[in-house]
């Protein structure tokens, strides 16, 4: 049973549990008539908003909990090559050479063979984009010196001195393995540390599509064109772990980060993340910006004056061609802002209540490790260890 944090538990009583499931429930815009039970309920669940200006968490629901990442591990090979650059130890332009062993890995990915050289920038943007497992395998045996195990010894050495404690990592891509693990709280501070750390690197993270060889690659987080003030970061889908996604939106000088695992779908987890972040801002105080257009069976947040944007993949292609080129080069710094007095207190959350509507079906983008419903990579079996023991067994789990 999800540890809801704020909300009325009392010791064993079903009464609590079940009136603390629902106020949950019905605060996400998550009605009956939608999966979302199974996805708060399930053992795979677990968010956190954060206030990105202190620390303070405003929400929370197993933010401790391990959990498979998937391809939120993306995140930390990208932290490791920025550090790289910073260090002056690789270039944008350095070339990777792909190994066989890259090439082989299942997808998400861009279909490099082996022996083809690609740059240090091409891979950082198939992995903010296309969240490509090939480029991160050969991202991850670049800066390993050969070795993509030891490459990920290196991201779980550097995610504990960064205060990661509950996170252990197995790979560079995020393919699922039974002891990569992570939990909500440890992917948020990943999300403000990228941030904080590579201010000037960070907006690859806003990457709308990535042109490689002559191909588009979109990016695969809808919320940088559904939600109103969003600039990154990472979804993330295997069949043991769901839909996940970390998130960082801005709006009148306060930033949140929210990580979201477990959604059944990624429109769940899409509409989950957003009634979150809602509830984070509203109780911060920022006035809304948004309208609720209605998607699925739960509105969807997007920014007023971004309503009648199109939705559609063509649609939607011709319109960032009108205002932004594809990213193929080095990406300029994003301008800073200053930054709020901090509260001396996290403020308590409240609860959002949002009505549900019958929309327009709409499509959705599958990400790693989905093949028409059909699991195509199963986690490598390796002893368990006491700091990767995830909460029920894999084998009996189903693709999100």
């Amino acid at each position: 049973m999800p540890r809801i944090r704020g909300l009325p538990m009392s010791g064993t009583s079903a009464f609590w549990r079940s009136r603390a499931i629902g106020a949950l429930i019905l605060t996400c815009g998550l009605g009956t008539a939608t999966p979302a039970i199974a996805q708060i309920g399930s053992d795979r669940y677990a968010a956190i908003v954060v206030d990105a200006r202190n620390g303070n968490t405003l929400i929370a629901a197993n933010p401790d909990e391990r959990r498979y990442p998937a391809s939120l591990t993306k995140m930390m090979t990208v932290y490791m090559a920025f550090e790289a650059l910073r260090e002056g130890r690789i270039e944008l332009s350095s070339p990777i050479r792909v190994s066989y062993s890259a090439a082989a890995m299942s997808p998400s990915k861009l279909g490099l063979v082996a022996g083809q050289t690609i740059t240090v920038e091409e891979a950082i943007l198939a992995l903010v984009t296309k969240s490509a497992n090939d480029a991160a395998a050969a991202l991850g045996e670049f800066l390993g010196g050969g070795s993509e195990d030891r490459f990920a010894q290196m991201m779980t050495l550097r995610a504990r001195s960064l205060g990661m404690r509950n996170t252990t990592f197995r790979n560079a891509s995020g393919l699922p393995d039974f002891d990569q693990v992570s939990t909500a709280r440890d992917m948020a501070l990943l999300g403000q540390r990228l941030i904080r750390d590579f201010p000037e690197r960070y907006s690859y993270f806003s990457t709308p599509h990535f042109v490689f060889r002559g191909r588009t690659h979109w990016n695969h987080n809808r919320l940088l064109q559904e939600y109103d003030g969003t600039d990154g970061i990472k979804t993330g889908y295997v069949n043991d772990s769901g839909f996940n996604l970390v998130a960082s939106v801005q709006r009148d000088g306060v930033r949140l980060i929210a990580a979201v695992f477990g959604g059944r779908t990624g429109r769940e987890r899409d509409r989950h993340m957003m009634a979150l972040l809602d509830q984070g801002f509203a109780t911060l105080g920022v006035s809304p910006r948004e309208t609720m257009v209605a998607r699925r069976g739960v509105p969807t947040v997007v920014a007023s004056a971004q309503a009648a944007r199109p939705v559609t993949r063509v649609a939607a292609r011709q319109a960032r061609a009108a205002t932004k080129p594809a990213v193929t080069a080095s990406r300029a710094a994003p301008q800073t802002r200053a930054t709020p007095q901090t509260r001396a207190t996290p403020p308590r959350a409240t609860l959002l209540r949002v009505t549900t509507v019958k929309p327009a079906r709409h499509s959705v983008r599958i990400e790693q490790g989905d093949g028409g419903g059909r699991s195509t990579a199963q986690p490598a079996r390796r002893p368990v260890s006491g700091n990767a023991k995830p909460v029920a067994a894999a084998a009996k789990r189903r693709p999100g």
